[in-house]
């Protein structure tokens, strides 16, 4: 029966003769509109906006008519004129992404190797075209444990811009402001300042506090392993990182040319963070400090390519020298609502840990 839901909002418009027009369907499927939801209240907004704004330009504005399921149906099915593509959709930053975008009433397209709603291979750009079509906002993701990926990037930027999209969101790192142009996300985020059709915001998160509960900061054997010595940093939840970045997509003209370095509210050690971890576990979850080329060389043993030393080393080094991320306003600033504490990241994530 969603289908009946779905219906309504379908039949709000199509691009005919150069404008969006309404399209009557009322004669057609009386029963259906009359078991929708506020179809009539959705019609009248849009026959009294003579430019039809609201459905063009802003279709978070129809949220306020629908529940979040049918939100949900109409984003999968990319129904809205606004359509944000999202690479890595499967990954920590980007499921989460999509799924805001989604409650914000935005038409969403997830990308990457296997599991969304397009096949996306940074290696096949062949792919690129399917995955872009139709596509008005990006949010980018660079190609995962590479360091030399700048000029990948423009190529796929470039058949962005031919394609019609106008806003990237490009996800970049900590401090990467301060890095040589030769690095390649700095070079990225350089390329995208100097596109004149392009508008973008750029993302430079701390450090995940995920990383504790996914990825390689994980307990093993209820010990945290990594060089970060004393060091501490203001991690901060990816979802407050997806929230930032779906703001962006959502009102693309108010962060164009903005740059936002999303943090947790606190700064904490490796030690520290143990302690809430274990309090969160209800049982002793301890820091190793250790060295940091064995610990590299561990990392690589895994399966993480050799050359990526070359982004470990400087990450954990920064941390360890003192230099990590602290605390900013950015989190407020762009949702309205202060970012996730580490206590609150481990309580929610403590089945990670039993």
């Amino acid at each position: 029966m969603t289908w009946l839901i779905t219906l309504p909002i379908f039949l709000l418009y199509r691009y005919r003769n150069g404008r969006w027009r309404w399209v009557d369907f009322e004669k057609k499927y009386p029963e259906q509109l009359r078991l929708s939801l506020p179809f009539k209240q959705v019609r009248q907004l849009y026959d009294q906006d003579d430019h039809h704004h609201h459905f063009e330009h802003k279709p978070a504005a129809l949220v306020k008519f629908f529940d979040q399921e049918a939100i949900q149906i109409f984003c999968r099915l990319q129904l809205f004129v606004h359509q944000v593509l999202v690479l890595g959709a499967t990954g920590k930053t980007g499921s989460r992404v999509a799924a805001r975008l989604c409650a914000h009433g935005v038409s969403v397209r997830t990308a990457a190797r296997s599991g969304t709603d397009v096949h996306f291979d940074w290696d096949n750009p062949a792919t690129w075209e399917e995955a872009l079509g139709g596509a008005t906002g990006l949010y980018l993701l660079s190609p995962v444990l590479r360091i030399d990926f700048a000029s990948l990037v423009a190529q796929f930027l470039d058949q962005a811009e031919r394609a019609g999209v106008r806003h990237v969101t490009y996800l970049s790192a900590y401090g990467m402001e301060r890095a040589p142009a030769e690095v390649a996300m700095r070079a990225v985020e350089l390329d995208l300042a100097a596109r004149g059709s392009l508008a973008s915001t750029v993302i430079r998160p701390a450090w995940f506090m995920e990383d504790f509960s996914e990825t390689f900061l994980q307990p093993v054997n209820d010990e945290i392993t990594v060089p970060a010595g004393d060091g501490a940093e203001a991690f901060v939840s990816v979802e407050d990182i997806a929230s930032v970045a779906a703001v962006t997509l959502t009102s693309p003209e108010e962060h164009a040319g903005r740059a936002y370095a999303p943090t947790g509210p606190q700064t904490l050690t490796m030690e520290e963070a143990a302690q809430l971890i274990s309090a969160a576990a209800r049982r002793a979850i301890t820091y190793r400090d250790t060295d940091r080329e064995r610990w590299i060389a561990a990392m690589v043993s895994t399966g993480i390519p050799a050359e990526y030393a070359a982004v470990l080393r400087p990450l954990t080094a920064t941390v360890a020298s003192g230099d990590g991320a602290r605390p900013n306003s950015d989190v407020l600033e762009v949702t309205g609502t202060a970012p996730v504490t580490f206590a609150e990241f481990a309580a929610r994530a403590a089945s990670a840990w039993k």
